[in-house]
């Protein structure tokens, strides 16, 4: 699906006067400010430890320069064909299991690895800094939030490892050593799943316990994969010197071959989506953006009231193509406003809408959201209560419709009451709560 999945708002946001139909009043205050403290605490925090054990270490000088620079080099090369997975997770599985492994090297067969955390961190970050480099000189700026995280757990791995390998007189393979290094991978991963999940609840703001088990589920497969290579790296490294480092870090390379076509194929799937919520606002059934709003507005309320991942994918897809049904229509609908529109037709429109989506095969949840998107709140008598995603497709399409692109702040709060009275009825009022919540943050 596309590179923006449910982890982030669709493109081409509606602007105006005072930011279109989803702007805000401005508001006053230091302009050091951020809406998000944690992602710019983390940032800062490893930039300055990675800044002061580069400084450290090479006042100190470099223990084994050459391993040092051989490990370098692949979490450069590994940074630089990082890949994108749905919902916007950055991951660069060559330089985190090269990372993994620098931070649990014991030998190369020639005494003890003596190399310190600090340089661990110091070689993990020369190494993302090179790889980041040309994707910033062409214009792919970083996820700098994903890169501090994967310098940050290399740190992590490494205070918690050398000191302990140390204690222990561990210099090479053995039960002792396998089970330590597990251990902290299982440790630090979940550390890490943790982190992304405040960091991607702070950005969607949406609730931290349902940002948590996305990023578990998300992560649970790849982070082990990354873990285990990293192992298998530092130990090998041991009996074959450097090659090691070279033959387990081929697997992750295939694997990243073949992620990255899955993420292109998701990528591909939802753009053709896009394009075809298009079709009613080049045929002049909606106003021109609609869809877009509409799609963007839902996934804001949706992140508001706790959605998973999945469903927010979900609600996308029905956003997108709520009007497609309109395409049957003889003559447009003033303005496409369905809002506007008796609750007959209205329903004929979803029905039409829905056995359209129907016909692809594979977005039959999504049909039945779209299907059920005209019912009030409390549903029909036979089928009961519609769908969330369908309660909230129904408020984000009646603001859109009442609003339009450039609705300013007055027309948007009429609007707002205008939802709130019908709510309990034909609106349901968490969601139109929710999305004055959305509105007043902006």
């Amino acid at each position: 699906m596309t590179q923006r999945q449910t982890e982030g708002p669709p493109p081409g946001r509606p602007t105006g006067p005072e930011g279109g139909a989803l702007g805000h009043r401005r508001r006053s205050g230091p302009v050091w400010r951020t809406s998000r403290p944690v992602r710019a605490l983390l940032v800062a925090v490893v930039g300055s430890v990675s800044l002061v054990s580069l400084v450290w270490t090479s006042a100190t000088g470099f223990v084994e320069p050459y391993v040092a620079l051989c490990f370098c080099l692949v979490i450069a090369v590994g940074e630089l064909v990082r890949i994108t997975l749905p919902g916007h997770r950055e991951v660069a599985p060559i330089a985190s299991a090269g990372a993994v492994g620098y931070a649990f090297l014991l030998n190369l067969g020639q005494g003890p690895s003596d190399h310190s955390p600090l340089q661990v961190v110091a070689v993990v970050a020369c190494g993302v800094a090179v790889g980041e480099l040309p994707h910033v000189a062409v214009g792919r700026t970083p996820r700098v939030e994903d890169v501090a995280r994967r310098v940050l757990s290399a740190g992590l791995l490494a205070v918690g490892f050398r000191p302990i390998a140390e204690q222990l007189g561990l210099s090479g393979p053995s039960v002792a050593a396998t089970l330590l290094m597990f251990t902290l991978v299982l440790t630090v991963w979940t550390v890490d799943a943790l982190l992304a999940a405040v960091l991607r609840a702070e950005r969607l703001r949406t609730r931290l316990r349902v940002a948590a088990g996305d990023e578990m589920r998300a992560q649970f497969a790849s982070g082990m994969a990354i873990g285990s290579s990293g192992v298998l790296i530092a130990l090998s490294c041991t009996v074959t010197g450097l090659a090691g480092l070279l033959v387990f870090s081929a697997p992750l390379l295939v694997a990243q071959v073949a992620f990255r076509r899955h993420a292109e194929v998701r990528r591909t799937y939802l753009e053709t989506v896009r394009a075809l919520s298009r079709v009613t606002e080049v045929g002049g059934y909606v106003e021109n953006g609609h869809s877009r709003r509409v799609s963007h507005l839902s996934h804001l309320v949706g992140c508001e009231l706790g959605l998973a991942e999945a469903e927010l994918l979900e609600l996308e897809y029905a956003a997108l193509m709520h009007d497609i049904g309109q395409l049957s229509l003889r003559e447009p609908i003033a303005g496409g406003a369905t809002v506007l529109a008796s609750p007959r037709e209205q329903r004929r429109i979803a029905e039409l809408g829905a056995g359209i989506i129907r016909e692809t095969g594979v977005l039959d949840s999504v049909a039945e959201v779209v299907r059920r998107q005209c019912e009030p709140v409390a549903g029909d008598d036979d089928e009961g209560v519609p769908p969330l995603g369908s309660r909230i497709i129904k408020v984000a399409n009646a603001f859109d419709d009442l609003v339009g692109e450039n609705g300013d702040a007055e027309r948007r709060e009429a609007v707002l009451d205008r939802l709130r009275m019908d709510a309990g009825t034909e609106y349901d009022p968490r969601v139109v709560e929710a999305l004055a919540t959305v509105l007043d943050r902006g």
